[in-house]
């Protein structure tokens, strides 16, 4: 469907900026934290403009915006106080692009020269899994753990366990209410955008489910969390990561062995033996192919790694 055209007389940019914004929210369903980010860039753009250009801009301002406006403005972003790296950067000219293109759809205002703007070069950063048996020793720490209570260890078991077998990201374990319980053989998981898909639940998970819920001290109905912090609140992404920080110090893993790492083994580990990556990009929720396809150099690398180590003309 096109998108219709809005035509409010005088539109400010600051108004067309919350109209972008409001349609990432409400049509594209984009997650809380990226709304955050968007309108954290939008709004520093546009200040940008109102500086550099000495008063407040209107939406047909926005149509004249040129090349060297838009570098200007991404250079101030690398100096200062508080310097963007070079990602950053990149997102951040991402980000005015999108609105920009939001701009010619819906308010008939393009701006031809940010085509001319290229953003920094980045170097395409690899998933960084851990191994099998370390995955398994992060799932297995927990109940060795002197400083938690046994229903604590069970419910960081479950947890890891989620993020490990069934390839779920922090926010998607944390979302799973006691009404999900017992585990069906598949999980409805809504991510990223508000896309569902479907992930199957193998038997161990399961198993470190029930073992939770045969523990948990609390009384949950139906529509509460399941998993749940030490005074009875839902449990949160920052204790997941604090968990995972003090095992890896207690198993000797390096710093990159994080809670989503878990999600790139179970990506990794599929590959290697030998998942289809169009399936493996439907259990992550991918919306690009592309995105999957990284997972096939960490695998590659490995494989170079297990020749270079066990060729005898090494």
């Amino acid at each position: 469907m096109a998108d219709s055209q809005l035509t409010v007389p005088g539109l400010s940019a600051d108004q067309a900026l919350s109209a972008w914004l409001e349609h990432l929210a409400h049509e594209r369903r984009l997650a809380a934290n990226t709304l955050e980010a968007y309108g954290r860039i939008g709004r520093g753009y546009l200040a940008f403009l109102q500086r550099h250009r000495g008063e407040p801009q209107r939406l047909a301002d926005l149509g004249t915006v040129t090349a060297a406006e838009v570098r200007a403005h991404l250079a101030e972003r690398r100096g200062g106080d508080h310097p963007l790296a070079a990602r950053s950067i990149s997102q951040t000219l991402s980000a005015i692009r999108a609105f920009h293109a939001f701009l010619d759809r819906r308010c008939a205002t393009p701006a031809p020269q940010l085509a001319l703007v290229r953003g920094p070069r980045i170097k395409p950063s690899l998933p960084r899994p851990v191994s099998e048996d370390q995955a398994r020793g992060l799932m297995q720490e927990p109940e060795t753990d002197p400083d938690a209570e046994p229903w604590e260890a069970a419910r960081d078991r479950a947890v890891l366990t989620l993020l490990y077998g069934c390839g779920l990201r922090i926010s998607e374990a944390l979302s799973l209410t006691f009404a999900d319980t017992p585990l069906p053989e598949t999980l409805r998981i809504t991510g990223k955008g508000g896309k569902t898909r479907m992930a199957p639940v193998l038997p161990a998970v399961r198993a470190a489910v029930d073992a939770w819920l045969a523990v948990q001290p609390f009384a949950l109905a139906p529509g509460d969390a399941l998993f749940r912090a030490r005074r009875g609140g839902p449990l949160t992404p920052r204790h997941v990561q604090a968990t995972v920080q003090r095992l890896r110090g207690r198993l000797g893993l390096p710093a990159s062995t994080t809670p989503h790492a878990l999600r790139h083994s179970f990506a990794t580990h599929l590959l290697g033996a030998g998942a289809d990556l169009r399936a493996i990009q439907e259990l992550l929720g991918h919306a690009s192919l592309s995105t999957t396809q990284k997972y096939t150099a960490v695998d590659a690398q490995h494989l170079l790694a297990a020749y270079s180590a066990a060729h005898p003309r090494h």
